[in-house]
């Protein structure tokens, strides 16, 4: 179902080549922010939280988990829009980077085959 798209992703924890479709992405920022919230509730429950970083034992371990995986996607998104992965260090600069790579996230794939490969939603069709 849908929380295959956040297995895939984390299988895929290293993979930095190749393109990722708009639904790959979404889900696991959906269901990475969905678990997120619910370890957060967790942390502040069983008293795990910090106040210095305002994350808890188990939300940090989960965001330290899933890092590279974020990253991983992120670029084979990019890449989908026929952009280098290094676009993603804009999400660096204070809102407007961030904004900057939610629009790209929500751009629709280059139809056909690009420098990174074909086009995923072609081969899920085929």
């Amino acid at each position: 179902m849908r929380m295959n798209y956040y297995i895939e992703v984390m299988k895929k924890y290293a993979v930095f080549t190749g393109r990722a479709r708009r639904k790959e992405f979404w889900m696991f920022t959906l269901i990475y922010t969905i678990i997120y919230i619910v370890l957060s509730i967790a942390d502040s429950l069983i008293g795990t939280g910090a106040m210095l970083f305002e994350m808890g034992l188990l939300s940090g371990v989960f965001s330290l988990v899933s890092i590279c995986p974020s990253i991983a996607v992120t670029i084979r998104r990019l890449h989908d829009i026929d952009r280098s992965g290094w676009w993603a260090l804009i999400g660096l600069v204070p809102l407007a980077g961030v904004i900057v790579l939610i629009v790209f996230a929500a751009k629709d794939g280059q139809p056909g085959s690009n420098q990174y490969g074909t086009n995923p939603k072609e081969e899920a069709i085929a």
